[in-house]
């Protein structure tokens, strides 16, 4: 028996190109443009007292505009799905369907900007330009670890949410996933020895959020081996409070007696490793499209499997977390969006998976309605609570 799923919804190459052509977005009107009083009343002159009020008040650019509940995703086309540096132009269709995302899962009006540069000062001055158009960031496809800087530097710049989502949707999703394969095996996350393959920017978030949440012995590597202080930068300051017992060399090293093994390296993982894991491990094979190890045949080793494709059971898919991370950072009119906030989004989603948890259920599935409202619901309180959003 294989975990493989349904595979008669596969899209043809020729349905994809048509489902792309002109673009998968479009702007729509809110109110009505049918005669000369309604022109009156959505442009001139109607609109001179809408824009005389905001010069007064601009606080009113929320009620009035869209800016408020407008989320910008930027991306410079240098770390596109597993394509690489293709370039901003390449990159739009991502961004198309990104957008088209926010406004399915959380009802948020959302467009994309990719630029034609790679510079982190260009790109902080671009969108600090352009900050009263929009009122929130959804960084993606951004290399590391120019990432990190860029990501801080907006955050620091901007009075809004900004959230690169290839680190923390995918550590959000992540943390739900393993609290959900931890409620099947009652097991407690502090007790796993856990291993991540791929020590890039979602690796790196993915272990931040673990370590936050409880975990004790998380390893992380890099195409070098066991990530150390001589790696310098982000990876030196992980390898300060990652792997506790102090091993050594590389992935074969590593997966000797562990837990659970996270793969987002987009590197192939030998199916012999995974039989020195622990008994009931768990396999959490990322990469998209090709994941580390085919999930048939990591489940002749693993209790759980997992990808990140939506043909096998319990697909980490960061469209779980994203939605309703902005939705609920733009109710509760936050600031910015913090780790007690990602850590509730992770918590809201494990809650809504906990009702049918089964090894191939830890996570709700994407079309999942309950997901985004609860995830907004908990993202909004943590925000309240923090004190980075005013009280409700």
């Amino acid at each position: 028996m294989t975990l493989a799923q349904d595979r008669t919804t596969t899209p043809t190459r020729d349905e994809v190109f048509e489902a792309h052509e002109g673009g998968k977005l479009a702007t729509r009107t809110t109110t009505p443009l049918a005669d000369a009083r309604d022109l009156s009343i959505a442009y001139t002159p109607g609109v001179a007292d809408v824009c005389r009020a905001i010069a007064d008040d601009a606080a009113l650019a929320a009620r009035y505009t869209w800016a408020h509940r407008l989320v910008v995703v930027v991306s410079d086309g240098t770390a596109v799905l597993g394509l690489g540096d293709i370039g901003p132009r390449a990159a739009l269709p991502v961004m198309e369907g990104k957008s088209a995302l926010f406004s399915s899962f959380a009802g948020l009006a959302s467009i994309p900007l990719v630029l034609d540069t790679t510079d982190v000062d260009e790109i902080v001055e671009t969108l600090v330009r352009l900050r009263p158009t929009f009122g929130a960031v959804n960084l993606e496809d951004v290399s590391a670890p120019r990432c990190f800087e860029l990501e801080r530097r907006l955050i620091e710049a901007l009075d809004c949410p900004v959230m690169h989502d290839d680190q923390h949707g995918t550590a959000v999703v992540l943390l739900a996933a393993l609290r959900g394969a931890c409620a099947v095996q009652e097991r407690a996350l502090p007790d796993l020895r856990v291993v991540i393959s791929g020590a890039g920017a979602a690796g790196i978030a993915c272990a931040r959020i673990l370590l936050a949440a409880g975990a004790a012995d998380v390893v992380l590597l890099d195409s070098r081996g066991v990530v150390d202080a001589g790696r310098g930068g982000v990876k030196a300051e992980l390898a300060a409070v990652t792997n506790p017992r102090g091993v050594t060399g590389g992935i074969a090293e590593a997966l000797a007696g562990a837990d659970v093994f996270v793969g987002l390296s987009g590197s192939t993982v030998p199916p012999e490793l995974l039989a020195t894991m622990a008994p009931d491990g768990m396999v959490f094979a990322l990469s998209n499209p090709d994941p580390e190890v085919h999930p048939d045949v990591a489940a002749r080793h693993a209790a759980i499997v997992a990808t990140g494709r939506s043909d096998f059971p319990n697909q980490i898919n960061n469209v779980l977390a994203f939605p309703g991370i902005f939705r609920g950072a733009l109710d509760a009119g936050a600031r910015r969006i913090t780790d007690r906030m990602l850590l509730a989004a992770a918590g809201a989603i494990a809650d809504v998976a906990s009702e049918g948890l089964s090894p191939s259920a830890i996570v709700p599935g994407p079309f999942d309605a309950r997901v985004a409202p609860a995830v907004a619901a908990a993202v909004a309180r943590a925000a309240v609570d923090e004190g980075v959003a005013p009280p409700a």
